[in-house]
Parts: C-alpha cells; structure tokens; sequence
C-alpha cells in the first residue's frame, strides 16, 4: 500500500490543489481588476465530506482475464468556479474589490501552508513509526 493511498493523504491533496485552484481563480480576479464588466469569481468551498461521498461513487472496472489489472476512476473532479456575489461595482461594471481579493489571498496561502505542514507531519510520524519497527 502505497502513503497516497491513505484516504488522509488524499483528502490534503485534494485539498491542496482546490487552493492551487483558488489561488489561479483570485489572481486572476486581480489581473482583471482595471477591465470593463469583469465580475469577480472565486472557487465553490471545499469541504472534506464531498470528497468523501465522491470516493464512494467512483467507477470501476472488471477484470475478465487473471493479468488485467483492476482500474478505478474517483468522483471527485476540479474546483467549481463561481462568479461572486458582490455589492460594489465600478462605473465600468467591474466587480473587482482589491482589498478584498488581497484578503482572500493571504488567507488561502495560509490554508494551503496548513494542509501541507498536515501532509508533512502525518510522513514524518509514518517514517518515524517504519523507523523503529526495523
């Protein structure tokens, strides 16, 4: 069994490619900030419990000959991106708020720094436990 099959392993990897997602969606919003009519997006909120149910509906092949190997497609796809709901719009119909985008950055690089100390630890406890077994 390989450490990226442990359903943790997975959930903070897919984890950390939803905040690579966000993290392209929102400097992307910034990109646009000064274009005409551009409506700020963002990417639909991760949670832990789609991805769960989504491993639970993935496909699988049958094996008709004894040297096929068994194959498996998971559920769970890319990050849902929205358009966001906001208040404050330019006279140009840009929806674009800086501040805020700048927030939200800082706040998903900070999530994405957390997931991935997670997923470093959690290698760093499982070498330790292979370590004193030997």
């Amino acid at each position: 069994m390989a450490f990226s099959d442990i359903p943790l392993f997975q959930a903070l990897k897919s984890k950390m490619q939803w905040h690579q997602t966000r993290q392209g969606v929102l400097a992307e919003n910034i990109a646009n900030s000064d274009t005409p009519g551009f409506q700020a997006r963002d990417v639909k909120e991760y949670s832990f419990s789609d991805y769960l149910g989504a491993h639970e509906a993935g496909l699988s092949t049958d094996v008709t000959k004894v040297g096929h190997i068994k194959g498996a497609v998971s559920g769970h796809g890319k990050a849902k991106i929205e358009e966001q709901d906001t208040f404050e719009v330019t006279p140009s119909g840009n929806s674009v708020n800086l501040e805020d985008q700048m927030m939200k950055i800082t706040q998903n690089q900070m999530d994405y720094q957390a997931a991935t100390t997670l997923y470093t630890k959690g290698l760093g406890l499982i070498r330790t436990a292979l370590s004193k077994g030997a």
